[in-house]
């Protein structure tokens, strides 16, 4: 099966289930809104971001995370990172996360599209 059938495939599942397709590019734009508090490989006010998806929610060692996100029962994946970054206070409440989220869905699939993108980087395999 060539490239362009496996994406157009995967892009029509996709919108199937009403999933966004995300463009990493234009998320990349976005995560300089998360470099206030956030970095790729390495904790800030917030926690690092490499290896983000697959991990279970407020568990990067050495982080000082809020009991709310300690006690967050999930791993994150595009689907919980979605619902979180929509709302992070009504997702996790008494979280210290003080930041009202990404409103626009579009916004939220590109900034998690470079979130993975992001999470297979150079930057990130070194850490």
């Amino acid at each position: 099966m060539s490239a362009a059938v496996v994406l157009a495939v995967v892009v029509g599942a996709a919108a199937a289930k009403g999933e966004l397709t995300g463009d990493p590019k234009a998320g990349e734009t976005i995560y300089a809104r998360c470099f206030a508090c956030h970095a790729l490989a390495y904790n800030r006010t917030g926690p690092k971001h490499c290896g983000l998806l697959g991990r279970r929610a407020g568990s990067v060692a050495g982080f000082q995370y809020s009991a709310a996100m300690k006690r967050a029962n999930w791993v994150w994946n595009k689907q919980t990172l979605d619902r979180f970054l929509a709302d992070p206070l009504k997702t996790v409440p008494g979280t210290t996360m003080g930041y009202a989220g990404v409103k626009d869905r579009q916004e939220r699939a590109d900034l998690i599209a470079y979130i993975e993108q992001a999470g297979h980087s150079e930057v990130c395999r070194a850490r």
